[in-house]
């Protein structure tokens, strides 16, 4: 291998690495990503300072609560193993009804385990976070030839299947996100459940609900993995299985 060949593939490597891991400086070319970090930077470091976490070793974790209106923001430093719950959010607006989303038009928020897979600084909704719905067992799941799909967390106050949080807040989780990208965490989870799915409350959703048995396995399974995220505050592991049930 000659020498310009090694300075080329050394070059190239670099080039890799340094567009993987300023991810917030391309943020940073768009003005409401730098509005945000104007208005929220100083608040988000005191909450995470708080709590003994660096926003340049910041991995996130979100957790909502449908028919609790609300989004918890998780953080940890990268080395760390358990998470700590830092914000706790008002989700402004909902469409649908409790259940998974299974098909489009049908104005369902997702329940299940998700991640966040887009960016977008130039949002119709001001700042928005993209969710990985349909995911595999959304799919396996489904009957419908289309699933849907376009699901954030975004800015304003108005949605259909979405987690809107008004644009002040979006500004607070948007930019949080962004560190997290930004330090290599690819994948961010997002978890939905229905509810606080506690013993008590899961019995008290069963009996609104007893006739729909499908719709009550499908909620079972997914107090599995509600349990064992409230015990540990660790990011889960989860396969799934043929018929589209999580395995944790």
């Amino acid at each position: 291998m000659t020498k310009t060949t090694i300075i080329s593939l050394l070059g190239i490597v670099l080039l890799s690495f340094t567009i993987k891991t300023d991810f917030l400086g391309e943020q940073k070319k768009y003005e409401r990503v730098r509005i945000a970090i104007k208005e929220k930077q100083g608040l988000l470091e005191k909450t995470l300072k708080e709590n003994q976490i660096s926003i340049g070793n910041l991995n996130l974790l979100l957790v909502a609560y449908k028919d609790n209106d609300l989004l918890e923001i998780y953080a940890k430093n990268k080395q760390d193993g358990a998470y700590k719950k830092i914000l706790s959010y008002e989700v402004c607006s909902r469409s649908g009804q409790l259940g998974p989303k299974r098909k489009s038009g049908d104005g369902q928020v997702p329940e299940g385990f998700y991640h966040i897979d887009r960016f977008n600084p130039t949002s119709n909704f001001y700042l928005s976070l993209g969710l990985s719905y349909p995911n595999l067992a959304d799919k396996r799941k489904s009957k419908a030839s289309n699933l849907g799909g376009g699901i954030f967390v975004h800015g304003s106050c108005v949605t259909i299947g979405c987690l809107p949080m008004t644009d002040d807040y979006i500004k607070e989780i948007y930019l949080l996100a962004v560190y997290a990208r930004n330090n290599g965490q690819n994948k961010i989870p997002v978890y939905i459940f229905p509810f606080k799915m506690t013993d008590q409350n899961m019995k008290t959703y069963k009996a609104k609900h007893k006739g729909n048995k499908e719709l009550i396995s499908f909620w079972d399974n997914l107090k599995i993995g509600y349990g064992k995220f409230i015990k540990d505050s660790k990011e889960l592991n989860i396969k799934v299985a043929e018929n589209g049930d999580y395995i944790y």
